[in-house]
Parts: structure tokens; C-alpha cells; sequence
């Protein structure tokens, strides 16, 4: 590679060597991009989509046919029979916390079978001696349980199903969080779909999907998920995408999320989209191949520092389903050093050193480096941490492999000249 950044030679060669380490895992990835880029584009002819659907709306928003036709596009990508996609999602949490409340009414009870959900649904959910009056799913009467993973970082089945028969809803983190837990794959998810229905028809089953949209070649909704939500500053907005979010599943579900997304009676029938149609069609287009150029950035950071003494999660060539990158780096500095590495050689902001600080919804200081085109987009190359043990950075995203793969050596430079 060309070297404008002054890496040292030894780490250039280093990063031949790897590349040629994960020739086969790349290929792989592609493989997969592939066919998923195949039938997003078959949704697209499908669909009919015009440039008039780019139009957009104001006000109520009434009779935006790019609007119904984005959910279509979206519910044919999932295989599901609606879906709900609006840029008014603030969030990837706030898609997650819609579907809830949506579909969650005083004394039903939500099961997370994947252990404690991601910092910013704690306050959602009312965990950790929240006793502040936020509206929070406690405060509504909503009863909560949990059941760990297995120290495999496997799913518990055997007290999933002492425990799910009474549940409303069963919820699934997908990713690994701020965790060192492997992520869940398409195959376990089936496995405990079946468990669920087999002791309790009626169950809800919920996926939280973020970072885990294309990463193989079928969806949690092909496998009898109920509901899956995710943001579009992720995976499915394919860098494109300047915000929002979508859930995807049951059509009854989907009308009970839209109600609890504006208000009852009105639902989806409006929600003007001003200019954002086009960003969010083109952004799920490219997501194909923007998820791929993330995977093969976290593949090689993975033989990276793990060739540099680092226990990484996963290894280069385990199976994936999600998009992060775990290093466990077991010390603050090298945390701080790691994030400063890929905010210096990020398109945007590379001038900005990042500090950990008191970022809401977090119980912790938190660093994150995202020098991206979009605030906050985690498909755009972005590694982020608490500060807090183990000391471990969790590293996604990449809108092209070649800045990615510079992202990482960045990093690995910073580490090397502490």
C-alpha cells in the first residue's frame, strides 16, 4: 500500500502478510454480499421504485407513496409481512423501545434470554436501581426478567424453557453489546424460536438487529422471529442514510409499533418525510456492500492485534454475526490510544482527539472515535468503549475497505508508540 501516513514498515508488511492470511474469509464475505445485494435489488424491481418516490413530504405527510413504498422494499429485503421505516427514529433504542412499548401492556412480562440488553435499554426497561420517573417499562407495569448466557457465550435452553411459558415477550440482543460474548447467530436463533413456540405459541419473539443485517444470507424474520428493529445508521443505511430506523415483522405488530410511533388511531398514516426518501432507498441499496467492506475492516483488525499479543473477539476466521469487533486491550491508556488511532486517519473531524465522557444513557464514561460523514454512524468506521474493566474497545464499521484497513493500522501505530 501507499503509505501517506508514516506507518512504520514493519507494520506495512505485517498487513501484507495479513491480507493474505484472510484471503479466504473475505471471499467468503463477498459471497454473501452478493446474494444479499441480489435480492435487495430484486426488491427494488419488485416494488417499482421511481424517482418520484425520492419526492418526499411535509406536514401530515398524507399519501406519501415513497414513504409506503420504503416499507415494502424493507418488508421484501426481511421476508416479513410489514414493516415500519421512518427517518423519525432517533435511534436504533428508540426502534427497539417502539416495538416494546407497542406490543407490551401493564403486568405482560418480556424475558431477555440473552443476558442484560445494551446500556442504553436499561433506563428503558427500569434496570439498575432506576427509580427515576422516566415512563420506563417498570413504571408501566411491565414485568422484566432476564437469563444469562452460558459461560460458552451460548443460549441457556434449558432454562429458556423452564422459564418462557409465561412470557409475552422474548427478547434476543443480536450483537454482543458492549460484551465479549460471541454474537447470536442465524442457526441458534432458529434453534430457540422453535424451543419458544413448542412450550408457548403465543410468545412474542423480538430481535434486536442492529449490526447483524446482512451479515448472512437470510434474516431472524426467516427463521419465525415475530419482530426485528435496527437503525439505519447502521447496517441498513448503508453509510448513506443521515438518521432513522426501521422494525420489520407481523403485520398486526407493525400497526401496534406505528401506533406507539405517533398516536393511537393515526398510526402510519402519517409522518411527512421531507428530503430524506432518496437517502434512505439508496442507503438500504449500498448496505450490501458497505456491510462487507465493515466485515473485511474487522477481519483484518481481528489478525491484526491479535498477531500483536491482543485477545480479540471474534478471531479472523470464526463465524460472524454481527459487525463488531471486540479487543481486549486491559488498560485505559491503550484504550484512549486505540480510539485516538482511528479518529486521526478518519475523513472528517481527524484533527479531534477524543476524551471518555458522561454520554446519556450510559452508566459509565464513554470514548468513541467516529470521524464520519453522519454524527454517530457505526457502519462508517468507529470504535467506542466504557471506561471500565476489562479495558476493551469495540471497533465497526467501514464504508470502504482501504480506509478501514488505514483505520486499524492507525490504531495498532498509536499502541506501538506508547
Amino acid at each position: 500500500m501507499y503509505n501517506f501516513f508514516n506507518f512504520d514498515d514493519s507494520l506495512l508488511n505485517q498487513a501484507d502478510e495479513i491480507e493474505n492470511q484472510c484471503q479466504n474469509v473475505f471471499s467468503n464475505i463477498e459471497s454473501v454480499s452478493a446474494y444479499n445485494q441480489e435480492k435487495v435489488l430484486a426488491a427494488f424491481i419488485k416494488n417499482r421504485i421511481t424517482e418520484s418516490d425520492f419526492a418526499g413530504s411535509t406536514g401530515y405527510g398524507y399519501g406519501d407513496k415513497g414513504r409506503e413504498k420504503l416499507d415494502k422494499v424493507f418488508s421484501d429485503i426481511f421476508n416479513s409481512e410489514d414493516a415500519l421505516v421512518r427517518h423519525n427514529f432517533v435511534c436504533g433504542t428508540h426502534a427497539i423501545a417502539t416495538a416494546l412499548f407497542g406490543i407490551l401492556r401493564p403486568n405482560d412480562k418480556i424475558i431477555s434470554i440473552t443476558g442484560r440488553p445494551y446500556d442504553t435499554l436499561t433506563d428503558i426497561i427500569g434496570l439498575d436501581g432506576c427509580t427515576k420517573n422516566f415512563g420506563s417499562l417498570k413504571d408501566f407495569g411491565v414485568i422484566y426478567d432476564e437469563i444469562d448466557l452460558l459461560p460458552t457465550g451460548k443460549l441457556d435452553l434449558e432454562t429458556i424453557a423452564k422459564k418462557s411459558n409465561d412470557a409475552k415477550v422474548i427478547y434476543i440482543q443480536r450483537s454482543r453489546g458492549y460484551s465479549l460474548r460471541p454474537s447470536i447467530s442465524i442457526t441458534e436463533i432458529k434453534k430457540v424460536i422453535e424451543l419458544i413456540k413448542n412450550i408457548n405459541k403465543n410468545s412474542i419473539v423480538l430481535i434486536d438487529n442492529c449490526y447483524g443485517e446482512f451479515i448472512e444470507k437470510i434474516e431472524p424474520t426467516d427463521v419465525g422471529a415475530d419482530l426485528i428493529a435496527g437503525s439505519l445508521i447502521k447496517n441498513p443505511g448503508g453509510g448513506i442514510a443521515k438518521t432513522g430506523g426501521y422494525i420489520a415483522g407481523r403485520a398486526d405488530l407493525i400497526e401496534l409499533c406505528a401506533m406507539r410511533l405517533t398516536v393511537p388511531g393515526i398510526g402510519r398514516e402519517v409522518g411527512c418525510t421531507f428530503n430524506e426518501l432518496r437517502n434512505m432507498f439508496l442507503g438500504i441499496f449500498l448496505s450490501p456492500q458497505a456491510t462487507a467492506n465493515a466485515l473485511k475492516t474487522a477481519v483484518f483488525a481481528a489478525k491484526l492485534f491479535e498477531n500483536m499479543g491482543y485477545e480479540v473477539f471474534p478471531k479472523f476466521n470464526e463465524q460472524r454475526s454481527d459487525i463488531i469487533q471486540a479487543i481486549k486491550l486491559g488498560d485505559k491508556n491503550k484504550v484512549i490510544a486505540f480510539c485516538k488511532g482511528i479518529q486521526k486517519n478518519s475523513p472528517i473531524d481527524s484533527f479531534v482527539t477524543p476524551t471518555p465522557w458522561d454520554m446519556p444513557g450510559y452508566n459509565n464514561e464513554v470514548i468513541m472515535a467516529a470521524g464520519a460523514f453522519t454524527n454517530g454512524s457505526s457502519i462508517e468506521l468507529s470504535a467506542d468503549a466504557p471506561i471500565r474493566e476489562p479495558f476493551s474497545v469495540w471497533l465497526q464499521g467501514g464504508l470502504t475497505y482501504p480506509t478501514g484497513k488505514i483505520g486499524i493500522l492507525s490504531a495498532a501505530q498509536e499502541l506501538i508508540n506508547l
